[in-house]
């Protein structure tokens, strides 16, 4: 079993329904979900808070939780230059709008930011941000997806490009029998 490494991101979307997205200035340079890596004993919350606002130089508003995404190296799958494999990701990802339309910071260098229709995301999207945006604009709330951090052999992520996600849905609507009416609040 690898190592967990726990994280946050967001889906900040504008007033015309585009989402924000940061191009790192190392590796492949894909496009990615603004965020980050929590502290020993911060919560979620406060972690997307901080990371995001640190990424994109923006306060933001959480509006809810999209879901928990768990990502996955390909078994027997090394990055070039590493020594071993990569942790486990488990990604708490948020939507959220930019408080006020006005950057409180500069964004640090080796991020460049930038809006994108979700119907036209870049080619060069990481997996998670694929799957999250469609989820966040589809409404879905509380989504629990397995992802590989690093693409199948034929390119796509492991659940394939059309994957539903396994919960974030009434049971009944997922093929599955109903919650016993004794466990809802």
């Amino acid at each position: 079993m690898s190592a967990l490494t726990w994280a946050v991101a967001a889906v900040v979307s504008d007033d015309i329904g585009r989402v924000l997205l940061c191009q790192q200035g190392r590796g492949e340079r894909r496009y990615a979900l603004p965020g980050g890596r929590l502290r020993p004993a911060e919560s979620p919350v406060r972690a997307a808070l901080r990371d995001i606002r640190t990424e994109i130089g923006w306060d933001i508003d959480l509006v809810d939780l999209v879901g928990v995404y768990h990502l996955t190296v390909p078994t027997g799958r090394t990055p070039a230059g590493r020594a071993g494999p990569l942790p486990d990701v488990l990604v708490h990802v948020f939507r959220a709008r930019a408080a006020d339309g006005s950057p409180t910071a500069n964004p640090p260098p080796g991020c460049r930011l930038s809006w994108h229709a979700p119907a036209a995301l870049p080619e060069s999207v990481t997996p998670l941000t694929r799957a999250a945006v469609a989820d966040a604009i589809a409404g879905r709330s509380g989504v629990l997806r397995d992802a590989r951090s690093m693409p199948d052999p034929d390119g796509q992520p492991e659940n394939g490009p059309d994957a539903q996600p396994v919960s974030g849905q009434p049971p009944e609507q997922r093929g599955e029998a109903a919650a016993d009416a004794s466990l809802r609040p």
